[in-house]
């Protein structure tokens, strides 16, 4: 009986000292989600002067009406702008200004403008994301220098709430909840420097493995999520259809992407969709990791971690995201209407993205600040092989209270060179918004699926 309590006690040292060892952070430093920090990671408290105020939870799922095509009203309708800056007063804010948007108060002088309102920290999610953050945190490790996951597939979502390092922090907008399976309809448009523009329409899924019942959990062990893009609209080009399968350890297995080409009729392997390939319809303003400002294996560069600071970066874009605009209210010569922004002073995780030595990539440098609170990339300076500053983006971002969902109004992908850009994300003037939790099947994922999804 001793010889047992002995081995048994034994057994349970290893075990614990196992558990300690893999853990990304001690359990000390994961009692402070919820604590201190929020419940994915950001500082519970404002700042010091108190223009950032504490997070008290976010919006409530009523924060504001909701239209029956799913539009939400805005909850801050009656606010006006603090103040508003120009390239006129610009150098008084650079401090809390990227090199990107000093670049476009110098490419755009008399037009781009920055409205900064009141901020109100309204990020929420699911309790039961919240305690999947946590699970992350006490489990979650980076494999082969942060190019994969490990132990992910406990708690999948927001890998790294307490980050070490920057790839840590880029995993957390890659991991970040967005509302289960969702399907969306949205417009894409790449204006001139004239300001015309053609629009590109497409119906956007993605579905994850924990919300799909009959999916082999062996199948979808190193499946993060599954996407799938078609095209609707222009005539030319509808009936096209793009799946990706993107894993979670991409060392062990890589994005896995297909196409469907309706004019062949064919369904062929498509390994361009990664890294700096072509974006889908986007006459060449984008690459494939532009996608959601940032999408994809982080293989190919070297992540800094610089820290935190205050920034003034969008947020809360309700105005922006509605249903009574029409596609030319929002789209202008040289870059969106700013009338419709709204930028708040929030603070951000600042990360640098260098491309190692020997790796391909047309941006050699990409400076991204990722906002605390829902860990969505809100600006990304993107840099050429010279080191010139080249493409500056920035993600317009709502709660989607009703359904407790951060996530993008408008992603916007400007080009210092050309004087064009691209606007991502648009549905103003579709028949519904988002919806959230649809049912998915394994089935309708599958190569062997896309020639169906593809019909006229």
């Amino acid at each position: 009986m001793k010889s047992t309590r002995i081995l048994q006690a034994g057994a349970l040292a290893l075990t614990m000292l196992a558990s300690s060892v893999m853990a990304a952070v001690s359990e000390q430093e994961a009692a402070k989600l919820g604590a201190s920090l929020t419940p994915l990671g950001g500082e519970m408290a404002g700042n010091a002067d108190g223009s950032i105020p504490a997070w008290d939870g976010g919006l409530s799922t009523s924060a504001a009406a909701v239209d029956g095509k799913g539009f939400l009203a805005d909850p801050y309708a009656s606010e006006q702008p603090l103040f508003t800056i120009t390239a006129a007063n610009a150098e008084q804010y650079k401090d809390k200004l990227s090199a990107g948007q000093m670049a476009m108060f110098k490419r755009y002088a008399d037009s781009y403008k920055i409205p900064v309102y009141p901020t109100h920290r309204t990020t929420a999610v699911p309790t039961a994301i919240g305690d999947a953050a946590k699970v992350s945190a006490l489990n979650t490790t980076p494999v082969d220098g942060g190019n994969g996951l490990q132990n992910f597939n406990a708690s999948r979502y927001y890998a790294f709430p307490i980050p070490k390092s920057g790839v840590e922090v880029v995993w957390n907008h890659i991991t970040r909840y967005r509302g289960g399976n969702t399907r969306r309809v949205v417009t894409q448009a790449t204006p001139q420097t004239s300001g015309s523009y053609s629009l590109v329409k497409f119906e956007d899924e993605v579905a994850f493995p924990a919300d799909m019942p009959d999916l082999d959990p062996a199948k979808g062990s190193n499946i993060l999520l599954y996407f799938k893009q078609r095209v609707t609209a222009p005539s030319r080009l509808a009936g096209n259809v793009l799946l990706v399968h993107e894993t979670i350890d991409q060392v062990k297995e890589p994005r896995l992407a297909w196409i469907y080409n309706a004019g062949q009729r064919r369904v062929r392997r498509a390994p361009q969709v990664a890294y700096d390939g072509p974006g889908t319809a986007a006459d060449g303003m984008r690459t494939a990791d532009n996608f959601d400002l940032f999408s994809g294996a982080p293989d190919r560069y070297d992540w800094q971690l610089v820290g935190k600071k205050e920034m003034y970066i969008p947020y809360n874009s309700y105005k922006l995201d509605s249903p009574s605009l029409k596609y030319d209210d929002v789209i202008k010569a040289g870059h969106i209407n700013q009338d419709l922004t709204r930028y708040e002073l929030h603070r951000v995780w600042e990360v640098v993205a260098t491309l190692k030595s020997g790796e391909r990539h047309i941006y050699a440098k990409r400076h991204m600040y990722v906002d605390e609170d829902s860990w969505q990339i809100a600006l990304v300076d993107h840099y050429d092989g010279r080191g010139q500053l080249w493409r500056v983006a920035e993600g317009h971002a709502q709660q989607y209270f009703n359904h407790q969902v951060p996530g993008y109004t408008l992603e916007a992908l400007y080009d210092l060179v050309a004087g064009r850009y691209l606007a991502l994300g648009m549905k103003n003037e579709e028949k519904s918004a988002y919806n959230f939790g649809f049912k998915a099947s394994a089935a309708d994922y599958t190569p062997a699926a896309l020639r169906s999804s593809g019909v006229r």
